[in-house]
C-alpha cells in the first residue's frame, strides 16, 4: 500500500498524469492505483483490451503485429504504449500483455511471460519478465507490483 500511495504522492508532486492500457491483468493497474484517496488528479484513463479485436479495433494495433509476432509480443506491447498515448493526454503511459496461465503458454512463450511497456514523453522502454507464480492472480499481482516499481524508477 505504501508504495502505491508513494506512487500517487509522487505524481502529484510533478504534476504528472498517468494511462494504462491492460491485457493479461484485467485493469488490476488501474483498479491498485484508483485506490488510493486523491488518484483522481494523477490518473487519466485505464483500458482493458483483452481480446486481439479489443487491442486492434480500439487500441489501434496493427492486425498484422498480432499475426506475425502474436499479442504476447515486444511489437504488440510498444504498439499498445504508443497509441494509448494517442488518446489519453497523459505523461506517463503504460502497457501490459502476457500470458496469465495456468494454460495458453508454449515453449517460446512460456506462462508468466509479460511485457510492460513504459512511455514518458517520447522515450519508450519494454521489460520482458518470466514470472514463476503458482496461479493466475499470483501473476497479475506480481506483474501489477512489477509496474509500480517500473513507474517509481522513472517518475
Amino acid at each position: 500500500m505504501n508504495k502505491i500511495k508513494n506512487l500517487v504522492n509522487s505524481l502529484k508532486k510533478r504534476k504528472l498524469k498517468i494511462s494504462c492500457v491492460e491485457s493479461c491483468t484485467g485493469g488490476m493497474l488501474a483498479s491498485t492505483i484508483t485506490s488510493i484517496s486523491g488518484a483522481s488528479k494523477v490518473f487519466n484513463l485505464g483500458l482493458v483490451t483483452y481480446s486481439n479485436q479489443a487491442k486492434i479495433k480500439i487500441l489501434k494495433v496493427n492486425k498484422n503485429i498480432i499475426k506475425k509476432n502474436g499479442a504476447v509480443s515486444h511489437q504488440c506491447c510498444i504498439s499498445m504504449v504508443n497509441n494509448l498515448s494517442k488518446i489519453s493526454n497523459a505523461n506517463i503511459n503504460i502497457s501490459i500483455t502476457g500470458i496469465a496461465g495456468p494454460k495458453g503458454g508454449t515453449k517460446h512463450k512460456p506462462v508468466g511471460l509479460v511485457y510492460i511497456g513504459i512511455k514518458k514523453g517520447s522515450k519508450i522502454k519494454i521489460y520482458k519478465y518470466v514470472l514463476k507464480n503458482k496461479d493466475r492472480i499470483s501473476f497479475q499481482r506480481a506483474t501489477v507490483n512489477k509496474a509500480l516499481e517500473l513507474i517509481l524508477g522513472i517518475i
